[in-house]
C-alpha cells in the first residue's frame, strides 16, 4: 500500500461450506471432498449443523493463564523497519548529547525513513540539491505541491538525517550545532520503544547520555590528536568518554569553535554504536495471572472505552479498518495482550474429553468421541498423525487461545506445512486472512523485497509468527489473499503451505490443532527438503513415519496405504542414490541403528538440522556429531576410513516393505471376488461357517472400506451364526434336561420353521442333522404322551418317567403340562406327609409357611384340601406360643422362673421348632446359673469384693428372668459405691489427678524421682491410670486382705528407704538461689517443667527438691492474728507458718484422723470388700503407730524442759511493748504459740465486731486490703529483728525427731503432733530469711490478684440474696471436712471461691496445681487446731493471711525491687 493512503480495502471472502448430517459423520472423508476447491483459497471456514453444539467443557473457575503483550505498530513489517530506523537515528543525537525531535509537516509527522530511502534512491543527497528536485521528493512522500514543502524537507534532512547518514556511509563528521532540535519547540519529541527483545539499539553502557567537557590534564603530555598525531595545544585537546582517544577541536571536520560542554564521543565511537546490529524481534509475557472472567472484563473494558460504544455494536469493518491503522502507525502505540498457544494438556480442552477423571453425560460422551472433536480428529485412522507416538503439542494435542480486540496472529505457515482446524467456541469473531500454497514463495520474496533489514538480521523471521504486512500491501504485489470472519461455532481449516494471519475482534475462545491426510504426503516431503535448505529444525522425522506406516501395512486404510507406497518408492530411490555416493566416496564401515530409540537431538545433522531415520554418517573420531547422506562432506576432515554409516534399514529391507505396501493397496479387489462367489453359491458348494468368518476377518484386519457387499457377509453370518447357537441350545438342552435354563425351549411349530431356515442358508451346517434328529423324538414322544394321559389313573412312577423324557427334549408339546400337573400334586402330598411324621425332626415355622404357599399353588383335590387345613391349624397353635415366649423375653416386667418353666413345658407339645420357646429355656438355665454364683459368693470365707458383686450384677440384669437376689446385691454395690465415694471426698484433692487407692497406699518408688515426677506429669495429663501397680499387686491379688496387708507393709518400708535415697539426692543439687548456679543433668526440674533459679523459688522439706514458687501453693507465714496491739508476738518466728511440701510429695487433703475413724466405721458395716478399705485400715495403723511414737518422743524429759523454755520465750515476746505499731489496728486475743488441743476451736474475742453480719463484703473487702498491706509491711519491717535459733537442742534429741518428722510427713493424715514436732525443730536453728522473703513476695503479688476475685464473690453473694439465700446441706459438709472444722465468713468465702472456679472456668487470676504442698492450705495439715481467733471476721489484722490456690502474677516485681 503506497504512504499515505490509509483507507483498507478487505480482500476477497474465503469460500464457505455447510455440510449435511450424512457428510458431517465423515471429517477427513468431508475435507477431501472440498479440499479441491477450498486448496486454492488456502484457506476456508466450515459451518457445523446447527444443532451440532458441543458444550464448553474448559473448568472456567480454575482457568488460569498469562498473556502476551502486543504493541501493535511493531507487528508491522514496513513499520517495525521505520521504528528500527527511527531508535537507531534516535540514538545517534542521545550519543550526540540532543534528544531526536520529529518535525511536523502539513500537520502530520515527517517520516525519516521513508525521507532518507527516497533520497536515496533520487540519487543522494547532493545529487537532488545539485539538480533542485527536492520538490520530487515532497511529491513521492505524498505531499501537496506548490507550498515550497521541498525545501522545508530540504532543510529537516540536512538537520537530521544527513549527520546520521554521514555517519552510516563512514565519514569523519562532527555535527557543528550540537544541539540542532533546541529551537523546534513545535516538533514532537521521540523516545525509543522499550520492549526489551525490539530494542534495535541497546542501552548504552555509560551511565548518562549528558554533555559532559572532559578536558586533558596539564600533568599529562603523552596523548596527541589521532588527526595530526601532535600533542600541543593541550588545551584545545578532547578526549572522547567512550575509547579516550584524544582530538583537536581544529582537526575535526568541521573543527569546533570550543570545547563542548558534558559527554563528547568521537566519530570511530558513534559509528560503532549506530551500528550495533538490531536483536531478534519476540513477543514478551506478561506479568499479570488472568482467569476467564477476569480477562474478558479487561478486553471488554478496554474495547468499550476504545470505541466509545458497547462492545456488542461495534462494526467488525470498523474494528478491520482500525486494526490496519494501528499497525501502519508509527505515531499511535496501541497495546493489547492475547493468551496465545495455551496447552489443553495442562489446561483442559474446551471440548469434552474421555479419560478418567470425570464422569460425562451422554450428550458429552457423544462430543467426546466425534472426529470433528479437536482432540480426536489428529488421531482418527485416516490421518497420519495417529502413527506418532509422542503427544506433539499444537499438533497432535489442540492450544487454546484466549483473545481480545486488535490481538493478532502474524503471517505464518503450520509446522511440517501441515493441516490446520480451528473451532471458536464463543466470543466474537476472529478475522482471518490466507493465501494459498501456490503463492507462497511469492508472499516471501514480497516480504523479503519491502523489508529487507528484518530479514538480514532475522532470516527465519516467517517461522518466528511475530510479523504481519498489510493485506492491501501484498495484494499490490501480485499475492492472492482472501479473508473471513469466524463466528462462534464455526470451523476454519488452513491447507498444507497456506499463509494465513488474523486479529480478533473481541473477547473471543478459540481452539487449534494440526492433522495430515493422505494427500499431505507429497507436501510434507517437500518441507523437509525446505528446511533442510533453511537448516531449521523439524518437529519429527518424516522418514520415520513414513517407514512407521510401511512397517504395517494392514493398519493403513487403502487410500493411505496407496499414497505412502508412492512415498515410499520414491524415499527408496533417493537412499539407493545417496548410499552408492557414500560408497563411492570410500566409506565402507556400516552398523545398524535404531534411530528411534535416540532423542532428537543426538541424530540431527550438524549441516542441515534435519532428524536422521534411514541413515546417517558418523564418524569413529568425532563421536560428537553426524551428518545427513546429503551433506556427508561436511561432517569432517578426518580419512573416509575413519567414518562410516549409520543405518535403519539395508537396501534389501526396504524393497520388501514396498511390496508389502503394494499388496495391501491391491487386496480389496482379490477380496470382493471370493465373497461374491460365496455369497451366490456360484461353483455349486456352500462354504463353512469358517470360511465365511476367515473372510469378514480379513476385511477387519486389512481395514476394507464399507461396502455392500461387506454388509452382505456380515448379515449372512449374523444369521448362520444365531442358527448354530440355537441349534446347539437344543442340544445342550437335551443334554441338561431338567436342569436346562427356562425361556430357551421352543415350541414344535418353531422347530420345523428353524430347520427350514437352516436349509436356505448360504452355508453348511453340521448341525442341521442333530435339528432333524431332535424332530423326530418331539414327534415320537407327542404320541406316548397322549396315549398315557388317555388312560388314567396311571400309576405315579409312569407319569414322572414321561415327564422327565419330555424335560429333556428341549421342546415344548403341549401334553407335558398336563402330566406336570399330575406329578407336582402327588409330590406335595408326600412332603406334608413326611413332615408332620411323628418320627420325623421337627420343622420350622418358615417349613410349614412354605408348603402351605406351596399347597396353593397345586391342582386342588379332596387329599390336598385336607392336608393344606391340618398345616394351617398347626401353624396358628405354634405362632401363639411363640409370640407368648416373645412376650416373656421382651417384656418389662420380668417373670419368675417358675412361670416360665411351665410356659416350657406346655410348648414342648407341640412338633414345630419354636426359636423363642428355646431362647427361653436357655435364659432359665443362665438364671439357674447365676443363683448358684450368688449362693457360693455369699457363704463364703470372705466377704465378697465389689468387682464380683459388679459383675453378677451385670449378667442379672441382661437376664430376662426376675431375681430376687438381684435386688439385694444391686442395693450392696451402691452402699459400696456410696463409701467410696465419700472417702474419695474426703481424701482426694479438687481435680486430683490421683486414685483413691493411689493416695491411700504408700509411694513405693519415691526414692526415683525420675519415675516419680514422669508419673505425676502422666497424671496430670491423663495418660497414667494403674491403682495398684505401686504395691505390685494384680487384680486377683486384691480379693486377698492379707496379700493387701503384707504388700502394705512392704511398700512402707519401700517407701521410707526411697524417700532417703530421693533426699540425699535432692539435697546434692545445686541450691537455685546460689548465684554459682549453673545447669547440669542434677538440676532441679519445677513442675512446670523448667529450672527453677533465683529468687521465688521453695525447697521441698520432706523430698528437699527445689520448685518455682509461682508454679505451687505455698504457705501464709502467720495462720492467726497478734493477740493484742501492745505486745510482739510476731517476733516468735518459729510459729510462722513456713513449712512447704511440693505437690509431689503431698498428694491428698490429709484429713484428720477423726475422720478417718467415723470412714472405718462406716466401713466395718459394709457387707462388701473394698481394696480401698484395706488400705484406709493400713494407713490408720500405721497413723496411730507413728502418733504414739510421737507423743511418747513430745513426752520425753528433754523435749518437755525444751517446750517450757520455748514457751517461757514467747511469754517474754508477748511482753515487749511496740510503741512503732500503729495504733489503729483493732485488738485481737491471744493465741496458743503451739496450738496444742484437742481440734476445738477457741472461743474469739469480744474487741471484734459484735454483730460481723452488719459489714457489707465491700468493706470487707476494702477492710482486708488495707490490713492484708499494712500486715505484710510489718512483717517485712520484723525481719531485721529476728535471730535464732532460740533453741539449742542437742543431736541426740534433734535426729529422732528429725526421723519422725520425716515419716510423719509420709503420712497422708493430719495428726498435731507433727506440727509440734516441726515448731520444736524450727526453734532449734536459726530463721530462713531467703525462705520468709520469698513468701513475702508470693504473698504480695498473690494480693495484687486477688482483688479481683473478691469483687465476683461479692457480686455473687448479692445475686444469692436475691434468690434468698440457699440452705445449708449437711451431708455436704460431711463429706468436705474442710468445712467442718471451717466456720464462719472466711469458710462461706473459700467456698463461695470454689463455686465461682467451677461456673467460671477458671477466670480471674490463674490458679496453682491440683496437688498442693503447703501445711497451711491444705485441711490444716500441720496437724494442729486452727488458732483461737484463726475464725475472726475479715476485720482481723492478719485475716488476709489465710492462704488461697492462687499463682502470683509472673508480672509482680521481684524481692529485690519490693
Amino acid at each position: 500500500m503506497e504512504p499515505g493512503s490509509d483507507d483498507f480495502l478487505p480482500p476477497p471472502e474465503c469460500p464457505v461450506f455447510e455440510p449435511s448430517w450424512a457428510e458431517f459423520r465423515d471429517p477427513l472423508g468431508y475435507i477431501a471432498k472440498i479440499r479441491p476447491i477450498a486448496e486454492k483459497s488456502g484457506i476456508c471456514k466450515i459451518r457445523p449443523p446447527a444443532d451440532w453444539q458441543p458444550p464448553f467443557a474448559v473448568e472456567v473457575d480454575n482457568f488460569r493463564f498469562t498473556p502476551r503483550i502486543q504493541r501493535l505498530n511493531e507487528l508491522e513489517a514496513q513499520t517495525r523497519v521505520k521504528l528500527n530506523y527511527l531508535d537507531q537515528i534516535a540514538k545517534f543525537w542521545e550519543i550526540q548529547g540532543s534528544s531526536l525531535k520529529i518535525p511536523n509537516v502539513e500537520r502530520r509527522i515527517l517520516d525519516l525513513y521513508s525521507l532518507s530511502k527516497i533520497v536515496v534512491e533520487e540519487g543522494g543527497y547532493e545529487a537532488i540539491c545539485k539538480d533542485r528536485r527536492w520538490a520530487r521528493v515532497a511529491q513521492r512522500l505524498n505531499y501537496p505541491p506548490g507550498k515550497n514543502i521541498g525545501s522545508l524537507l530540504r532543510s529537516h534532512y540536512e538537520r537530521i538525517v544527513y549527520p546520521y547518514e554521514m555517519y552510516q556511509s563512514g565519514a569523519n563528521l562532527v555535527q557543528c550545532n550540537t544541539r540542532p532540535f533546541d529551537n523546534e519547540e513545535k516538533d514532537k519529541e521521540y523516545k525509543p520503544h522499550s520492549i526489551p527483545l525490539r530494542q534495535s539499539v541497546q542501552p548504552s553502557k555509560f551511565n548518562s547520555y549528558g554533555r559532559r567537557a572532559k578536558r586533558l590534564q596539564p600533568d599529562i603530555e603523552s596523548y596527541v590528536c589521532r588527526m595530526c598525531s601532535r600533542g600541543d595545544e593541550d588545551d584545545k585537546l578532547l578526549l572522547c568518554d567512550g575509547c579516550d582517544d584524544n582530538y583537536h577541536i581544529f582537526c575535526l571536520l568541521p573543527p569546533l569553535p570550543e570545547i563542548p560542554k558534558g559527554v563528547w564521543r568521537c566519530p570511530k565511537c558513534v559509528m560503532a554504536e549506530c551500528k550495533r546490529p538490531p536483536e531478534a524481534f519476540g513477543f514478551e509475557q506478561a506479568t499479570r495471572e488472568y482467569t476467564l472472567q477476569s480477562f474478558g472484563e479487561m478486553a471488554d473494558s478496554f474495547k468499550a472505552d476504545y470505541f466509545n460504544m458497547p462492545v456488542h455494536m461495534v462494526p467488525t469493518e470498523l474494528v478491520e479498518k482500525e486494526f490496519w491503522r494501528l499497525v501502519n502507525s508509527i505515531e499511535e502505540d496501541v497495546t493489547v495482550e492475547y493468551g496465545a498457544d495455551i496447552h489443553s494438556k495442562e489446561f483442559g480442552s474446551g471440548f469434552p474429553v474421555s479419560d478418567s477423571k470425570r464422569h460425562l453425560t451422554p450428550e458429552e460422551e457423544e462430543y467426546a468421541t466425534s472426529g470433528w472433536n479437536l482432540n480426536v480428529m489428529p488421531v482418527l485412522e485416516q490421518s497420519v498423525l495417529c502413527h506418532i507416538n509422542a503427544d506433539i503439542s499444537g499438533m497432535k494435542v489442540p492450544w487454546l487461545y484466549v483473545g481480545m480486540v486488535f490481538s493478532a496472529f502474524c503471517w505464518h505457515i503450520e509446522d511440517h506445512w501441515s493441516y490446520s482446524i480451528n473451532y471458536l467456541h464463543w466470543g466474537e469473531p476472529k478475522t482471518w486472512y490466507g493465501v494459498p500454497s501456490l503463492a507462497a514463495e511469492h508472499l516471501e520474496e514480497v516480504m523479503k523485497k519491502l523489508t529487507p533489514e528484518l530479514f538480514d538480521s532475522q532470516p527465519d523471521l516467517l517461522h518466528q509468527l511475530v510479523t504481519l504486512m498489510n493485506p492491501n500491501t501484498l495484494m499490490s504485489h501480485g499475492v492472492p489473499v482472501v479473508r473471513t470472519n469466524q463466528c462462534a461455532g464455526e470451523f476454519v481449516i488452513t491447507f498444507p503451505r497456506a499463509y494465513h494471519s488474523g486479529f480478533n475482534q473481541g473477547y473471543n475462545f478459540a481452539e487449534a490443532v494440526n492433522f495430515c491426510t493422505a494427500d499431505w504426503l507429497p507436501a510434507g516431503r517437500q518441507c523437509i527438503e525446505h528446511y533442510r535448505r533453511l537448516r531449521r529444525y523439524c518437529v519429527f522425522s518424516h522418514e520415520e513415519l513414513i517407514c512407521k506406516m510401511a512397517a504395517c501395512p494392514e493398519k493403513l486404510d487403502l487410500n493411505l496405504a496407496a499414497a505412502v507406497h508412492k512415498e515410499m518408492f520414491i524415499m527408496v530411490q533417493e537412499e539407493r542414490r545417496l548410499r552408492k555416493a557414500l560408497l563411492e566416496k570410500g566409506v565402507t564401515e556400516a552398523e545398524r541403528e535404531a534411530f528411534e530409540l535416540l532423542p532428537d537431538d543426538e541424530r540431527q545433522c550438524i549441516k542441515c538440522k534435519t532428524t536422521c531415520f534411514l541413515s546417517a554418517l558418523a564418524c569413529y573420531d568425532c563421536p560428537d556429531g553426524l551428518v545427513c547422506l546429503s551433506h556427508i562432506n561436511d561432517l569432517c576432515k578426518c580419512s573416509s576410513s575413519r567414518q562410516y554409516l549409520r543405518y535403519r534399514y539395508t537396501l534389501d529391507e526396504l524393497p520388501a516393505m514396498l511390496h508389502k505396501l503394494k499388496v495391501r493397496a491391491e487386496s480389496f479387489d482379490t477380496w470382493a471376488n471370493k465373497v461374491r462367489v460365496a455369497l451366490e453359491v456360484e461353483d455349486g458348494r456352500k462354504r463353512s461357517l469358517e470360511e465365511l468368518r476367515a473372510l469378514e476377518s480379513e476385511a477387519r484386519e486389512r481395514r476394507f472400506p464399507n461396502s455392500e457387499l461387506l454388509q452382505r457377509l456380515k448379515n449372512c453370518l449374523s444369521e448362520a451364526e444365531a442358527c448354530v447357537s440355537r441349534a446347539l441350545g437344543l442340544v445342550s438342552g437335551q443334554e441338561a434336561g431338567p436342569h436346562r435354563v427356562a425361556g430357551l425351549q421352543m415350541t414344535l411349530a418353531e422347530l420345523r420353521a428353524f430347520l427350514d431356515q437352516m436349509n436356505n442358508l448360504p452355508c453348511a451346517m453340521h448341525q442341521i442333522g442333530d435339528v432333524k434328529g431332535i424332530l423326530e423324538q418331539v414327534e415320537a414322544y407327542q404320541a406316548e404322551a397322549r396315549e398315557a394321559l388317555a388312560s388314567l389313573p396311571s400309576s405315579p412312577g409312569l407319569l414322572q418317567s414321561l415327564l422327565e423324557r419330555g424335560q429333556q427334549l428341549g421342546v415344548e408339546v403341549p401334553e407335558a403340562q398336563q402330566l406336570q400337573r399330575q406329578v407336582e400334586q402327588a409330590q406335595w402330598l408326600d412332603e406334608v406327609k413326611r413332615t408332620l411324621a411323628p418320627s420325623a425332626r421337627r420343622g420350622t415355622l418358615a417349613v410349614m409357611r412354605g408348603l402351605l404357599v406351596a399347597g396353593a399353588s397345586v391342582a386342588p383335590s379332596p387329599a390336598v384340601d385336607k392336608a393344606r387345613a391340618e398345616l394351617q391349624e398347626l401353624l396358628t397353635i405354634a405362632e401363639r406360643w411363640e409370640e407368648k415366649a416373645h412376650l416373656c423375653l421382651e417384656a418389662r416386667q420380668k417373670h419368675p422362673p417358675a412361670t416360665l418353666e411351665a410356659i416350657i413345658r406346655e410348648a414342648e407339645n407341640i412338633p414345630v421348632h419354636l426359636p423363642n420357646i428355646q431362647a427361653l429355656k436357655e435364659a432359665l438355665a443362665k438364671a439357674r446359673a447365676w443363683i448358684a454364683d450368688v449362693d457360693e459368693i455369699q457363704n463364703g470365707d470372705h466377704y465378697p469384693c465389689l468387682d464380683d458383686l459388679e459383675g453378677l450384677v451385670a449378667v442379672g440384669r441382661d437376664l430376662p428372668v426376675g431375681l430376687e437376689e438381684l435386688r439385694q446385691l444391686e442395693l450392696q454395690v451402691l452402699t459400696a459405691h456410696s463409701w467410696r465415694e465419700k472417702a474419695s471426698k474426703t481424701f482426694l484433692k479438687k481435680n486430683s489427678c490421683y486414685t483413691l487407692l493411689e493416695v491411700l497406699c504408700p509411694c513405693a518408688d519415691a526414692g526415683s524421682d525420675s519415675t516419680k515426677r514422669s508419673r505425676w506429669m502422666e497424671k496430670e495429663l491423663g495418660l497414667y491410670k494403674s491403682d495398684t501397680e505401686l504395691l505390685g499387686l494384680s487384680a486377683q491379688d486384691l480379693r486377698d486382705p492379707g496379700s493387701v496387708i503384707v504388700a502394705f507393709k512392704e511398700g512402707e518400708q519401700k517407701e521410707k528407704e526411697g524417700i532417703l535415697q530421693l533426699r540425699r539426692t535432692n539435697s546434692a543439687k545445686p541450691s537455685p538461689l546460689a548465684s554459682s548456679t549453673t545447669a547440669s543433668s542434677a538440676t532441679s526440674i519445677c513442675v512446670c517443667g523448667q529450672v527453677p533459679a533465683g529468687v521465688g523459688a521453695l525447697q521441698c522439706d520432706l523430698c528437699q527438691d527445689w520448685f518455682h514458687g509461682r508454679c505451687v501453693s505455698v504457705p501464709h507465714l502467720l495462720s492467726s492474728p497478734r493477740p493484742n496491739p501492745t505486745s510482739s508476738p510476731l517476733l516468735a518466728w518459729w510459729e510462722w507458718d513456713t513449712k512447704f511440701l511440693c505437690p509431689l510429695c503431698m498428694r491428698s487433703r490429709r484429713p484428720r484422723l477423726e475422720t478417718i475413724l467415723a470412714l472405718l466405721v462406716a466401713l466395718q458395716r459394709l457387707p462388701v470388700r473394698l481394696p480401698e478399705g484395706e488400705a484406709l485400715q493400713c494407713l490408720t495403723e500405721r497413723a496411730i503407730s507413728w502418733q504414739g511414737r510421737a507423743r511418747q518422743a513430745l513426752a520425753s524429759e528433754d523435749v518437755t524442759a525444751l517446750l517450757g523454755r520455748l514457751a517461757e520465750l514467747r511469754q517474754r515476746l508477748q511482753a515487749e511493748p511496740r510503741p512503732e505499731e500503729p495504733s489503729a489496728c483493732p485488738s485481737a486475743p491471744a493465741s496458743d504459740p503451739l496450738r496444742e488441743g484437742s481440734g476445738k476451736n477457741m472461743p474469739k474475742v469480744q474487741g471484734l465486731l459484735e454483730n460481723g453480719d452488719s459489714v457489707t463484703s465491700s468493706e470487707k473487702v476494702a477492710l482486708e486490703e488495707g490490713s492484708g498491706k499494712r500486715d505484710l509491711e510489718l512483717l517485712s519491717s520484723l525481719l531485721p529483728q529476728l535471730n535464732g535459733p532460740a533453741l539449742e537442742l542437742p543431736e541426740a534429741t534433734r535426729a529422732p525427731l528429725e526421723e519422725l518428722l520425716m515419716e510423719g510427713d509420709l503420712l497422708e493424715v493430719t495428726l498435731d503432733e507433727n506440727h509440734s514436732i516441726w515448731q520444736l525443730l524450727q526453734a532449734g536453728q536459726s530463721p530462713d530469711l531467703e525462705r520468709i522473703r520469698t513468701l513475702l513476695e508470693l504473698e504480695k503479688a498473690e494480693r495484687h490478684g486477688s482483688r479481683a476475685r473478691g469483687r465476683a464473690l461479692e457480686r455473687r453473694r448479692r445475686r444469692k440474696v436475691d434468690r434468698g439465700g440457699e440452705g445449708d446441706d449437711p451431708a455436704r459438709e460431711e463429706l468436705e471436712p474442710k468445712r467442718v472444722r471451717s466456720s464462719g465468713p472466711e469458710a462461706e468465702e473459700a467456698q463461695e471461691e470454689e463455686e465461682l472456679e467451677e461456673e467460671t472456668g477458671g477466670e480471674g487470676p490463674p490458679t496453682s496445681l491440683p496437688t498442693t504442698g503447703s501445711p497451711s492450705t491444705q485441711e490444716n495439715q500441720n496437724g494442729l487446731e486452727p488458732a483461737p481467733g484463726a475464725t475472726l471476721g475479715p476485720l482481723a489484722p492478719f485475716s488476709t493471711l489465710t492462704p488461697r490456690l492462687q499463682l502470683p502474677s509472673p508480672q509482680q516485681p521481684p524481692l529485690q525491687q519490693l
